[in-house]
């Protein structure tokens, strides 16, 4: 049966000391004794109280719980990169004792629902929070920032936010679009398409000058033709490449898509033209989705360590949640070329 409700005062009376007691045994204040601590914490624990937690927060304690916000219009369910993002925070912060409340965003613009995510800050219910999928400049996150909230954010460069309360983590995608270009050079490929990402977000414009600057670095002419504006979707690849086809003059020999998700899209529109990867067409990839090694052909691609990502990412807004930080923290995590089976030597 279920214990008849108790509060604060009672258990006070119960263990024959101060409400204050309580608190500070509740709270782990150091300037309680002992005997006293272990006298409230055997009534607490024989009534199976629980602190009311709007007390908790009017006390200013922690609730060892932090946000994960994830921008995207799509379903979310169904991209395993994104699940895969979703547990390692889960699993991260689990593992130092806190909690995830999660919300998917579907519209940045949307003032109401704006005004529900800004809302779980102010009311405290969170400690911190963690967006994925924002564009480089989100005025929500800008805003939660200046209002002082601990926030950590994947895929942000905005040169000159240097507050101790904003936690980014970047992806070397410079030199991962080198070493993509350098792997399909030593294939001697030279004429190489580029399927981009979507330019709001940093990891967009940044391999798209990564991969101008690694085709300059080899002396080879970018066509703007070969060119092919997408996102970071599947079904953006997908139609991007199918609508590219229609109106290409030439193939080049291999294409280099922003990432693994959109690779697959290509994949799908390619096989559809009746071409078929490597034979006709090189593909390669950036990310290392999970699906890479286990599609046909397997995708040669770039790989990033997300989950070890994920996890200094969500320890370090925890650090700044308990002990708190007064140096902006920003981290970049590094690439590894994975050779499979979707590029072939000319």
């Amino acid at each position: 049966m279920k214990k008849p409700e108790i509060n604060s005062i009672e258990i006070a009376r119960l263990a024959g000391v101060s409400r204050s007691t309580v608190s500070r045994v509740i709270n782990q204040y150091p300037n309680v004794p002992a005997t006293t601590r272990e006298k409230v914490m055997r009534v607490i624990e024989k009534y199976q109280y629980v602190p009311n937690l709007s007390a908790q927060i009017m006390a200013g304690k922690n609730m060892r719980t932090i946000g994960l916000f994830m921008i995207s219009s799509g379903l979310v369910s169904s991209d395993l990169l994104t699940n895969m993002l979703i547990t390692c925070v889960i699993e991260s912060a689990s593992l130092r004792g806190y909690y995830v409340l999660t919300h998917i965003i579907r519209n940045t613009r949307d003032q109401e629902e704006l005004r529900v995510v800004k809302e779980t800050f102010h009311q405290k219910r969170i400690d911190g929070g963690i967006f994925i999928g924002a564009a480089n400049y989100e005025p929500l996150i800008e805003e939660m920032i200046m209002e002082g909230y601990r926030v950590g954010i994947v895929d942000q460069n905005l040169p000159g936010s240097d507050e101790a309360n904003r936690i980014v983590i970047n992806f070397d995608n410079s030199r991962g679009m080198q070493q993509g270009l350098d792997y399909l050079v030593g294939l001697n490929h030279r004429d190489i398409a580029f399927i981009s990402g979507d330019p709001l977000r940093c990891a967009g414009p940044e391999k798209y000058e990564g991969f101008l600057h690694g085709m300059a670095a080899h002396g080879l002419v970018v066509h703007n033709e070969w060119i092919i504006s997408a996102d970071f979707s599947e079904e953006g690849g997908y139609l991007a490449t199918a609508e590219w086809l229609k109106t290409v003059d030439k193939l080049p020999t291999a294409i280099f898509a922003v990432n693994d998700s959109a690779a697959f899209g290509a994949l799908h529109a390619l096989g559809e033209k009746g071409l078929k990867v490597p034979e006709d067409i090189s593909l390669l990839g950036f990310d290392d989705h999970i699906l890479s090694s286990r599609i046909q052909p397997a995708l040669s691609t770039i790989r990033i360590d997300f989950s070890s990502m994920m996890d200094k990412l969500t320890e370090t807004l925890i650090e700044s949640i308990e002990h708190g930080l007064n140096r902006p923290s920003r981290f970049v995590v590094g690439t590894e070329l994975v050779a499979r089976d979707s590029c072939k030597a000319l």
